[in-house]
């Protein structure tokens, strides 16, 4: 977030925009407000959110905390079974292969479908909001591309690896993520790619899963970018403190947000609500509007590589990680293990 802003300060992309289109689009940024206002934020309510009324309520409404929190109590509960528990443990790795199998279906139709919604979203604002708002953009991607290169490259650099090889590996994935706006698109395939890399199969099905919720690098770094663009475009100097402060904010209302398209938005919300004295108008939401599904596939890609290089360094800290399967390092494009043909996985 530090660097979005520092990129921010830098490129100014907020300044001198024309606000005066602002209110044709009131409605829809009440439908975000109005959804963020629903969800719990505060840390407490957050901390309570967590516990689900109910396992089938949680995985009905597809709330990734909620469902998280019950699988690790019903593991738990598993491995204290022991033996008894292995028949329960077959019938779910059954019951995964089907559900992957099923989400490679359905991703097959995803691109479309994402093609669709970006039809909709220069129809309805025009291609011009794409030119107008292009500063913005391509600040996004330059912080992007600075974090996965300096920040998480260095990590990785760290942990002996290099994060151009892993890039390489999971070039695939990244490339569904693009054409679909969205990092659960590619979440069973991402695991299958982890694993082959040479992480343990425990580590990949606890770490990639919880960074889903709470390691979202691509949306943290949007949101703080999105409320600096709309303090710029109404011309408000934030000090410093205010900036911390927003920061501060974001750290906690990030965690939990789901990785797919346009929740980013009900997050931004949220934010901005959040923060004393309403400094930054809520309504300025409304100048992201056309151009937030073409960002949404930098936070998506970001999300995905991020959650890729914890996963690996989680791995090699507790001694969990192995080399990879020889064919896998060969070619990573092309060798998919058995599970993976299974989940109808095959080649872009």
């Amino acid at each position: 977030m530090a660097i979005g802003i520092a990129v921010m300060y830098l490129i100014k992309p907020g300044s001198g925009m024309d606000i005066s289109n602002v209110g044709k689009n009131a409605a829809d940024v009440a439908k975000y407000a109005k959804q963020a206002a629903e969800t719990p934020h505060g840390f407490m309510d957050f901390i309570v959110s967590v516990i689900p009324d109910s396992a089938v309520g949680a995985l009905a409404k597809g709330e990734m905390l909620p469902v998280l929190f019950f699988s690790v109590l019903f593991g738990l509960a598993m491995a204290g079974l022991g033996d008894k528990a292995k028949t329960v443990t077959v019938f779910f790795e059954k019951v995964n292969d089907v559900f992957f199998r099923l989400v490679g279906i359905i991703m097959r139709f995803s691109p479309f479908a994402a093609g669709g919604a970006m039809a909709y979203t220069i129809g309805k604002f025009g291609i011009g909001s794409l030119f107008s708002l292009g500063k913005m953009m391509g600040s996004v991607y330059i912080t992007m591309f600075l974090f996965v290169v300096i920040i998480l490259g260095t990590i990785a650099k760290i942990y002996g690896f290099s994060i151009f090889n892993l890039l390489k590996f999971i070039k695939e994935e990244i490339l569904l993520v693009l054409g679909t706006s969205s990092s659960e698109s590619a979440l069973p395939r991402l695991m299958q790619r982890l694993e082959k890399y040479g992480c343990s199969k425990s580590v990949v099905g606890l770490v990639v899963p919880t960074g889903y919720s709470f390691n979202l690098d691509g949306t943290s770094i949007y949101l703080s970018m999105a409320a600096l663009f709309i303090a710029q475009a109404y011309g408000i100097e934030l000090t410093w403190v205010q900036i911390l402060t927003v920061l501060g904010i974001l750290m906690l209302t990030s965690k939990g947000a789901a990785g797919v398209t346009g929740s980013g938005f009900i997050t931004l919300a949220a934010t901005l609500s959040a923060i004393p004295g309403n400094v930054i108008p809520i309504e300025g939401m409304a100048l992201l509007l056309g151009v937030d599904r073409f960002m949404s596939e930098a936070r998506a890609i970001t999300n995905l590589i991020g959650n890729s290089v914890a996963t690996v360094v989680i791995a090699k800290s507790e001694k969990q990680f192995g080399l990879p399967e020889p064919s896998a390092a060969a070619d990573s494009g092309s060798v998919y293990s058995e599970n993976s043909k299974m989940a109808g996985v095959t080649e872009a």
